[in-house]
């Protein structure tokens, strides 16, 4: 048996991986660091859709990604997708399964490939150092790549543009809104606010360049983001006069969305998915 104290790099607490629960996420694609052997996981179809792994064109090398988007004609709007410290596992491809069910192009880039692949790991120093590995410059020529990728599609509609993302991918989607004025909207769940162990400006840093509207989404258990950093955060963007929303779910944890967790919690994700899509809408991102 392997104990692990930090679940996603943001929260502690012991969380106990059997050889049975190791064995279930590697067999399912899932990060064996935070998967719980007693998930009831969402497996979203592909009946309607065209799913299928990418290559995208970086300045250095071709990097893998997940691409889900409606099988109909035409163009669709567009959801870049950050995924977790864990990389494009399983839960992040059923995610971009879950936007493209809704209408959307939905693409993940593998951002941590050059360094490995965290989701294969139960040592969670062995994430980190990928995502240490795995600087904000090599992070942004990725995703600026991904988007010439993403305009070159027939199929995607770059004038309806919108980002989310995870954990580390949360604080990757604030830092979206800050640097790429292509972004109509943002959808950050849990992600970092200020600067934490990863290789970037935080998004409390950046905040003043923020360049669209973003819906935070936050746990209000969450240990690794106090309700100090979440504060601080609406004051500084009350100050810069930027159109931001921030949602605490109070009895929440870090990772709620995540079905294949114990951190999961059914009832904040069905309330806080639909707020996801409406924002989308409300900001031209449907």
């Amino acid at each position: 048996m392997v104990t692990l104290t930090r679940a996603d790099g943001n929260w502690t607490g012991d969380l106990d991986i059997t050889r049975r629960s190791i064995a279930l996420a590697l067999a399912g694609g899932y990060a064996v660091a935070a998967f719980s052997a007693e998930a009831e996981t969402i497996t979203t179809d592909t009946v309607g859709l065209v799913a299928e792994t990418v290559e995208i064109q970086s300045a250095d090398r071709k990097i893998p990604g997940y691409l889900a988007r409606p099988a109909g004609a035409g163009k669709h709007p567009v959801v870049f997708v950050n995924s977790e410290v864990f990389g494009v596992h399983e839960w992040v491809k059923d995610i971009c399964r879950r936007l493209a069910k809704a209408g959307y192009v939905a693409l993940a880039p593998d951002l941590f490939v050059r360094a490995g692949d965290p989701s294969k790991t139960t040592d969670m120093k062995v994430v980190m150092d990928i995502v240490k590995a795995t600087p904000e410059a090599q992070v942004l020529a990725d995703t600026t790549a991904s988007l010439k990728y993403l305009s070159a599609q027939p199929f995607a509609d770059m004038k309806r543009l919108g980002v989310t993302g995870f954990c580390w991918g949360g604080g990757a989607t604030w830092r979206c809104c800050e640097v790429y004025p292509e972004f109509k909207a943002g959808v950050a769940w849990y992600g970092p606010l200020k600067p934490a162990s990863y290789p970037r400006v935080s998004p409390f840093e950046g905040v003043k360049d923020l360049k669209c509207p973003v819906l935070g989404l936050y746990g209000g258990q969450d240990k690794g983001i106090p309700a100090q950093d979440i504060d601080d955060m609406r004051k500084a963007l009350a100050a810069a006069g930027k159109s931001a929303e921030i949602v605490v779910y109070p009895d929440s944890q870090h990772g709620f969305l995540a079905d294949y967790r114990t951190s999961y919690d059914p009832k904040a994700s069905a309330e806080a998915w639909p707020k996801m899509l409406a924002f989308f809408k409300a900001h031209g991102v449907a």
